[in-house]
């Protein structure tokens, strides 16, 4: 199991760092990075969001359980940031970095894992889980931006203008949207939609890797260190209070404590970059905490074995 999670790591890790060396290199255009981050935040990752949701099998797997235990947990972690943040010492956008690299997941090595631990059941469930955490965090990380971010407090009505126009959002409601009324992708749009939703992994982690910069490690510790506690002690920890309290046992269990201990995803980058965040600080959490998790995920896995009795 721990094999599976580990491989499922190493093409996130160099990929980062294939980015670090093409924009150190200057083998691209310097203005690459931005158009390529534009790219991802308003046609890839929606994409992918859309095309996952919509075509997600659902079959013998209990829905609503697990959809709340993974909501609850996300939403109880959110809180705990929020509620800590004036005696963290960071500003707004920094804060922004820390909340999403603290309920953010990145879903590729989720599907992966839990596809290798419970083959097409495990898949069944990585759409559940997808399907509930997938909106959640990105409705909440727009409000976090829309309060936190270095655009300053927003008015409410420019909030919710904000949360109707992000381009995330309307994706996630789009294809839940589909899923629950059982509409198809259309038999051209279908594959489109996964291609393009396949190329914002690699291109999403190529501009994190642009961005990070070794000199700022010593400034980034103590961020990365609360986002980092965040994801691989308190999210876990909630996630399994949560199952025991919900009745929810075996591998649905198992799919929820897994993805709820996954490091954060390429996304949060993006998301930072157009939306008044601190994304060099986000690149340096999404990359330490890819390499965390080598270490943090097999206790995790430990855990999982008494799930998945």
């Amino acid at each position: 199991m721990t094999a599976t999670v580990i491989l499922a790591l190493v093409p996130i890790a160099l990929l980062i760092g294939l980015g670090m060396l093409l924009r150190r290199h200057g083998f691209l255009a310097e203005s690459f990075w931005g158009q390529a981050e534009r790219l991802g935040y308003y046609v890839l990752l929606p994409a992918l969001f859309i095309h996952g949701l919509a075509t997600a099998r659902l079959d013998g797997v209990p829905v609503l359980t697990l959809a709340g235990v993974l909501v609850a947990s996300t939403l109880a972690v959110a809180l705990v940031l929020l509620a800590i943040r004036p005696r963290l010492g960071l500003d707004g956008a920094a804060f922004t970095s820390v909340f999403q690299g603290g309920v953010r997941f990145n879903n590729y090595v989720g599907v992966s894992a839990a596809a290798g631990l419970f083959g097409l059941q495990g898949i069944a469930l990585a759409a559940v889980a997808n399907a509930a955490i997938v909106p959640t965090v990105n409705i909440l990380c727009v409000l976090v931006f829309a309060r936190f971010g270095s655009g300053g407090r927003r008015a409410p009505r420019a909030i919710v203008r904000q949360l109707l126009l992000n381009p995330l959002v309307v994706a996630c409601g789009l294809g839940i949207a589909l899923q629950a009324t059982g509409l198809r992708l259309p038999p051209g749009l279908e594959p489109t939609l996964k291609a393009l939703g396949q190329a914002s992994l690699p291109l999403g982690l190529l501009c994190v890797g642009a961005a990070l910069d070794p000199r700022m490690i010593r400034t980034w510790l103590r961020p990365v260190v609360i986002a980092s506690v965040a994801k691989f002690v308190l999210m876990p920890a909630v996630t399994i209070l949560a199952c025991r309290a919900a009745g929810l046992h075996g591998p649905a269990a198992a799919t929820a404590l897994l993805f709820q201990a996954l490091p954060t995803a390429s996304s949060s980058y993006i998301m930072a970059r157009q939306l008044g965040g601190d994304a060099p600080l986000m690149a340096g959490i999404l990359a330490l905490q890819t390499l965390l998790a080598g270490l943090a995920i097999p206790l995790v896995m430990h855990l999982l074995e008494g799930f998945t009795a």
